[in-house]
């Protein structure tokens, strides 16, 4: 038998509020995703700056490790796929390089 869900705050099961409602609900979940990687993204490319300001290289792969590990932990914590985070993160990161590799290069302001 399925699990019931419960509506947040109600404990009301979620399937008495409709599809439309959860579907709302995921995309609120979804905007404030989307919010947290642009404020993830925004703050790498202050790294960016700093790395060119002072000479740093881009890539450090001791960090690229300690942030995959996390995941890793996450993942176990919370019954995700390993390989879900695992790629999820490759791809955060690959866009997140990119943009630091052009504002060392000075083409990003």
């Amino acid at each position: 038998m399925p699990e019931k869900i419960l509506w947040p705050h109600s404990g009301e099961p979620a399937a008495e509020h409709g599809i439309e409602d959860l579907r709302n609900r995921l995309d609120a979940i979804d905007a404030q995703l989307l919010d947290r990687l642009r404020a993830r993204i925004e703050c790498c490319v202050e790294i960016g700056r700093v790395k060119r300001a002072e000479g740093i290289p881009m890539m450090q792969p001791h960090r690229i490790d300690t942030v995959q590990r996390r995941a890793a932990a996450f993942a176990d914590e919370h019954g995700l796929s390993r390989e879900f985070m695992s790629g999820l993160y490759q791809l955060i990161i690959a866009e997140t390089c990119r943009l630091e590799d052009d504002v060392i290069a000075g083409s990003t302001p």
